[in-house]
């Protein structure tokens, strides 16, 4: 570590409040480029993390020519004023969201996206019961944190959170112990924890959750068009946080789309900003269009024309270069690679994923999920230059940026087969 390194986390140390998750920090960083993280010492990483915003990687050039653009000509709106940039980017996001999504919100974090359409179902319904999943995460707010899962948000520290939200176990197929006769079957049951709540109860405002979970985990066949089934026989709204597995990420520009199924509402955050600015929206059905009389969502730069500007690009961006179909191409070609890892001698076993979001588990001997381990192949493919995110102890969670040649990411899966190896289970 450099003098420049070890000065700047002091400094960083001395002056920003502690949690879990984001101190201390390990090292510094010097600039940011395409998939490239370097620090002060001169190393550079690719970043297969990114905290979810790189989808573009950092620092694309379109996206900084879009930003100073913007800038020269107007730099804020207040939000009862209409501003081309921003009514732009809502008229580009009721274009290219399915079914009747045409009416939006937009918001500076996802934390804020996800509170403001629960607030939205609780207006629009009459009623305030939520359904989620255990180990889910959906924000830091407290109506946010309540519908999550994570028990690191759900703590004696920070006391009670809002009440009514009710919670069941993820779908696992790899864990399943039941023995369904095909995949249909399977989805049908894991979405029965869901469905018979909303039938027992009759008064659940809103299903919230990942159409995917972001670790990844993907769904059994057929499972969320039976929630679909039960949302709409309730009165139930279902809401997708998309804000890991949209804008492109997993092959189509929402992975929802892999379902065959439209949301009620959808989230979309990170990767909406290009990596340079805070961005989310709420996005609903236009006849969801009825809390006129009340405060949902109120932010001071609910129309700021910069970030804004950004999210337009963004999505023009991934239209005109095809980076949705070209993360469909690559995370197919990296998940044979990554099936090709697995087995005794490796200890990683359950490769899955969609598009450029994948994930392989590390196991010890006796093919348990070892978490231990796994944070030594994190720590052994650092030092080779590869970043990536640890999820739910033990998976290895890839998320390369759309951009990404097909030579730097056949080279980040070398350098974690070879971590993988030297750090036997």
């Amino acid at each position: 570590m450099t003098d420049t390194s070890a000065s700047l986390i002091a400094r960083d140390a001395a002056v920003f409040l502690s949690q879990d998750l984001s101190s201390p920090c390990t090292s510094s960083v010097r600039c940011v480029e395409g998939i490239w993280i370097e620090d002060h010492a001169g190393r550079r990483f690719m970043d297969f993390h990114g905290n979810s915003v790189h989808h573009l990687g950092y620092a694309h050039p379109r996206i900084l020519a879009a930003l100073r653009a913007q800038i020269d000509d107007l730099t804020f709106a207040p939000r009862r004023f209409a501003c081309e940039a921003a009514t732009e980017l809502a008229e580009e996001l009721a274009r290219i969201t399915p079914g009747d999504l045409g009416r939006s919100l937009f918001l500076p974090s996802g934390s804020d996206a996800v509170e403001t359409a629960l607030r939205l179902a609780r207006a629009v319904t009459g009623r305030w019961k939520t359904v989620s999943f255990w180990g889910s995460y959906h924000g830091s707010g407290f109506g946010a944190a309540a519908v999550g899962g994570d028990p690191a948000w759900r703590n004696r520290a920070t006391g009670p959170l809002p009440t009514g939200a009710e919670h069941v176990a993820q779908y696992d197929c790899a864990a399943c112990p039941f023995n369904h006769p095909g995949p249909a079957a399977c989805g049908l049951a894991c979405a029965r924890a869901i469905t018979d709540i909303l039938r027992r109860e009759g008064d659940v405002a809103a299903v919230v959750a990942e159409p995917m979970r972001s670790w990844p985990l993907i769904p059994p066949a057929g499972f969320w068009a039976e929630v679909r089934r039960a949302c709409d026989e309730t009165g139930t709204l279902l809401i997708f946080d998309e804000i890991p597995t949209g804008v492109g990420k997993t092959g189509r520009m929402f992975a929802s789309a892999h379902e065959g199924v439209v949301p009620d509402i959808l989230v979309l955050g990170k990767a909406l900003g290009g990596a340079v600015l805070p961005l989310a929206a709420v996005i609903a059905r236009r006849d969801l269009d009825r809390a006129a009389p009340w405060s949902i969502g109120h932010f001071t730069h609910e129309k700021n024309p910069v970030t804004a500007r950004v999210g337009l690009e963004v999505l023009r961006v991934i239209a005109d270069e095809g980076l949705a179909e070209r993360a469909a191409e690559l995370g197919a070609r990296t998940l044979e690679r990554l099936q090709s890892m697995e087995g005794r001698q490796t200890g990683l076993r359950h490769a899955r994923g969609r598009g450029l979001l994948l994930g392989i588990e590390v196991t010890d001997a006796a093919g348990r999920p070892d978490p231990a381990r796994a944070e030594r192949i994190r720590k052994a493919s650092l030092e080779a230059g590869l970043n990536f995110k640890l999820s739910n102890g033990a998976t290895i969670t890839l998320s390369p940026p759309l951009v990404i040649d097909w030579s730097d990411l056949d080279r980040a899966l070398s350098i974690l087969e070879a971590a993988a190896g030297a750090c036997q289970p």
